[in-house]
């Protein structure tokens, strides 16, 4: 039986809107846990003692937040279904000693987070967002989304081999934004400023993480507004769509045989070894302490892991028109065709044809075509947290996502409905 579809292109335009209020995994968890509260769901402080009430709760560390939905007829020992995403995405990042600059600039000094394409943030306007720690032990959430950096690129008259031999760019000398004229630099003028910004007195930020981003919104893009360009795809597009699908499920009449959950990490960008990223405790200390706060043993926690299954859902390579021999020549994923399977047998990818199948049954009852993704035998592919997750947790895990361009750029396109397909595609697997 297919379930009516939930989302259309209003999903993608609210997409938009995530996009741009999300320019930190701070920020993305953020608004994630604001949708929830809006929907019945209740934060979960870690250090507090856990019931075990039916409803919603979400946990949130740093850039990471797991949100899960207990139904009326849950069972200890009742399986989870889990989409799993990423907050964090490639970027620049502020140093632990920011102001520096010389020759009458004033730059910003900053660190290479990820594997950022490296030339798209240059000539680009810039603002600054992240967290800001502050003397009490708070923290406070700040977006300077204005132009207020910029990485100027080398003119071509004073480097004329950029033409016939590429743009070559050191990490540490060429990636410095500017942001300001003067000769003297000061220690301190960025966080001044920033609590200036903010409200904030004076000497009460002790510390930071902070990061630029492009200043553009996203828009819809080509004749046919067929397409969206975007920051930070890669991967808030899954964070939102796990947001919305889960939502969707906790709200709505369908009967649940499983406890829906949401878990988006940090750092998966570096490695995902972080006490908020995949490869940490936190997933799994959130799914036992919900077994154990209704009443389960540890044989409870060892069946519902048995029975549990992940979608690890990040984005994908669409078939690069101008590039189309970087792909392997029997799969070459489209834009505006629905979410990819993805699938590597050296498990980079947490696929197997188990998972496929659950996959399939959950598209097939969402009304919801999908393709499939394997790279170029001579271009080894990238991973995700889905094989972290099934190795770290003992749970079945499949990877999919949404096929895009431009992956790892400071903009990325893909098509208009496909984030959408993908949202109908997790509401039916979150159902069962």
């Amino acid at each position: 039986m297919r379930t009516p579809p939930r989302f259309d292109r209003g999903h993608t335009d609210d997409l938009m809107s995530f996009l741009a209020a999300s320019p930190s995994p701070y920020h993305a968890v953020a608004n994630a846990a604001e949708r929830l509260e809006k929907a019945g769901f209740r934060q979960a402080a870690e250090t507090d003692a856990w019931d075990g009430t039916t409803g919603g709760r979400y946990v949130l560390r740093g850039g990471a937040i797991v949100a899960w939905y207990v139904p009326e007829d849950a069972e200890p020992h009742t399986a989870f279904r889990i989409v799993g995403a990423h907050t964090d995405s490639p970027n620049l990042r502020v140093k632990p000693r920011p102001d520096s600059g010389g020759h009458g600039w004033r730059q910003i000094a900053v660190e290479i987070y990820g594997g950022p394409l490296l030339n798209s943030w240059l000539d680009r306007d810039l603002g600054l967002a992240g967290r800001l720690s502050l003397r009490d032990g708070s923290t406070r959430l700040v977006n300077i989304d204005r132009a207020l950096l910029r990485v100027p690129q080398l003119a071509v008259h004073l480097d004329r081999s950029v033409t016939a031999e590429g743009l070559k760019l050191d990490k540490q000398r060429h990636l410095q934004p500017v942001w300001g004229l003067g000769d003297d630099v000061h220690d301190g003028d960025l966080i001044r400023f920033l609590e200036q910004e903010c409200g904030i007195d004076e000497g009460e930020t002790t510390g930071w993480d902070l990061m630029v981003h492009s200043i553009e919104p996203p828009a819809y893009l080509g004749r046919d507004k067929e397409l969206v360009a975007g920051p930070r795809m890669d991967n808030l597009l899954s964070v939102h769509a796990g947001t919305a699908a889960l939502v969707a499920v906790a709200t709505g009449e369908e009967p649940l045989p499983y406890i829906p959950v949401l878990a988006a990490f940090d750092h998966e960008e570096n490695g995902s070894q972080s006490d908020t990223g995949a490869d940490g405790p936190l997933l799994g200390s959130v799914l036992e302490r919900s077994v154990f706060a209704r009443g389960g043993s540890f044989e409870d926690r060892a069946r519902a892991f048995a029975g549990t299954v992940c979608l690890s859902s990040d984005t994908g390579h669409a078939v690069h028109p101008n590039y189309a021999e970087r792909h392997d020549p029997t799969h070459h994923p489209r834009a505006g065709k629905g979410p990819i399977l993805k699938v590597n047998v050296n498990n980079r990818y947490a696929t197997d044809g188990s998972g496929r199948a659950v996959f399939a049954a959950a598209c097939d009852k969402a009304g919801v075509p999908f393709q499939t993704f394997v790279s170029n035998n001579a271009m080894p592919c990238g991973t995700t947290i889905g094989p972290i997750t099934a190795a770290r947790h003992g749970i079945k895990t499949v990877d999919i996502g949404v096929a895009i361009l431009s992956m790892h750029s400071a903009r990325e396109l893909c098509g208009a409905d496909d984030p959408f397909l993908l949202a109908n595609a997790l509401v039916a697997f979150l159902e069962g």
